[in-house]
């Protein structure tokens, strides 16, 4: 049998394989492994709101990927059950952004993870998320995962 390294690294190729987000916005996937994820996005402008801060919901969808490829780690699928975010410091168009998750614990089909934003290189950190998780009977590396009810 794989070792759990091996199975993470896995279960993260074939999600990003199948994830249109992460590559439109071209998110790297910088670390992988078992219950954790770093990924890093540069903000574009195109990603900048009116005052020409990083718009909150694409800080958002960086921790929210983060913590999708962390928990789904195991080879099981598993999807967001809750999140929530803090936005601690503003972040700019041009600005390199790594968002690190680990999982905190999983009980039965549930899980909590946290997530930490953070601009590279001076590592000041632009927002913290935490997310709940529910696991669903289907392996993340068997077939197409959409569809069906994620309870």
């Amino acid at each position: 049998m794989d070792d759990a390294a091996e199975v993470a690294r896995r279960c993260a190729e074939t999600m990003y394989a199948r994830d249109q987000v992460a590559q439109d916005l071209a998110m790297e996937i910088v670390e992988i492994g078992p219950g954790r994820a770093r990924l890093r996005m540069t903000v574009a402008g195109t990603m900048v709101n009116g005052f020409g801060l990083a718009h909150g919901g694409y800080l958002f969808l960086l921790a929210d990927s983060a913590f999708a490829y962390a928990c789904n780690t195991h080879d099981a699928v598993t999807v967001a059950a809750s999140a929530e975010v803090v936005f601690v410091a503003s972040a700019r168009g041009g600005d390199v952004l790594e968002a690190t998750a680990a999982e905190r614990v999983r009980y039965g089909r549930s899980g909590i993870y946290d997530v930490t934003v953070r601009r590279v290189p001076d590592g000041e950190v632009v927002a913290e998320f935490r997310g709940g998780s529910r696991t669903r009977d289907q392996r993340v590396t068997d077939g197409d995962p959409s569809g069906g009810d994620p309870s």
